[in-house]
């Protein structure tokens, strides 16, 4: 603890260019990805038939997963649901086989290799549900992004703003690209955990922007460089204590959660770890670029004041 209470004087911006040239580069590497892989979406957006089973005793998912893949179910996907007695299927829609056809034989097959196996539920996802939940998904990206850029314009300067919003569609992207180029199972919860992506990386931005205003209006001296740079040090030490405690729970939940919350879990992971850099090296950058200086954070003084003050 006394380490993080030390103050340091790292020149984080010294590196700026090769940091904003390393972010080009993943970003570039990301969307390529995007555009050519596509993403492994879940049945939550391809639509398919969903059967929840029980079993009398812990149940072996490779074994389950075996007695599939012989009957040329090798797609679908197996895992434990709330218990290890329970499991639950996932497989996308076979052509000339309808939902309720599909759960039947993927039953039967586990009642072959366990008797005792009980059906608790089968669900089907519409390929129209599916196709409007990755409509609304973006949506919902976008109206954050733009509900963030009219936010923080409001609160501290335009320059601010578009740093902030420049570091959040880094974190995304990024987050995106790195499900779409080892392409894991995106679904609902992945696109929930990119959403609050957003909302931690924002928040870790405001506290360094904060200070950095807070800087701009107390330090006399000192290039808008080193004004930054004294700001990013500062408030280094709640950043890395933020950053490591939320690291702590998510690999509690990406080694002990299950599958259910897997991909959560590894999106966060992702996107708290590229968030924490991006609050240093592309928001504060961003900002430095556009030419934020001590004069556009000082406040505004109303005319009349000095008379006002007068006895």
């Amino acid at each position: 603890m006394q380490l993080l209470n030390k103050e340091t004087h790292i020149n984080f911006l010294g590196l700026r260019k090769p940091a904003m040239a390393l972010s080009l580069l993943m970003i570039v590497i990301a969307i390529g990805s995007i555009a050519v892989r596509g993403f492994n979406f879940g049945i939550d957006f391809t639509g398919g038939t969903i059967i929840e089973v029980g079993y009398p005793q812990s149940a072996e998912l490779e074994q389950i997963r075996g007695v599939l893949e012989e009957q040329g179910y090798s797609d679908a996907v197996v895992q434990h649901f709330g218990a290890a007695t329970e499991v639950m299927i996932r497989i996308a829609p076979r052509e000339g086989v309808t939902s309720a056809e599909l759960s039947d034989r993927l039953f039967a097959l586990l009642k072959a290799d366990e008797s005792a196996v009980e059906l608790r539920r089968v669900e089907f996802v519409g390929p129209q549900v599916g196709e409007e939940l990755t409509n609304d998904g973006g949506l919902a990206m976008i109206y954050a992004l733009i509900g963030i850029l009219i936010y923080v314009a409001l609160r501290f300067e335009y320059r601010f703003a578009v740093g902030s919003v420049a570091a959040l569609v880094h974190d995304v992207i990024i987050t995106l690209g790195v499900f779409s180029l080892l392409q894991l199972d995106f679904d609902l919860t992945v696109l929930a955990a990119v959403l609050a992506v957003i909302g931690y990386s924002l928040n870790d931005t405001i506290v360094v922007f904060d200070r950095i205003r807070e800087n701009f209006r107390k330090m006399r001296k000192g290039s808008s460089e080193e004004v930054v740079n004294a700001s990013l040090n500062q408030t280094l030490s709640r950043t890395l204590m933020t950053s490591f405690t939320t690291l702590l729970v998510l690999f509690a939940l990406f080694f002990f959660g299950g599958e259910v919350i897997h991909g959560f879990a590894t999106a966060l992971l992702i996107g708290i770890l590229v968030g924490t850099y991006s609050s240093i090296y592309v928001a504060s950058a961003t900002a430095l670029a556009l030419g934020v200086s001590k004069e556009d954070l000082m406040p505004v003084e109303k005319e009349g004041a000095e008379q006002d003050e007068m006895p």
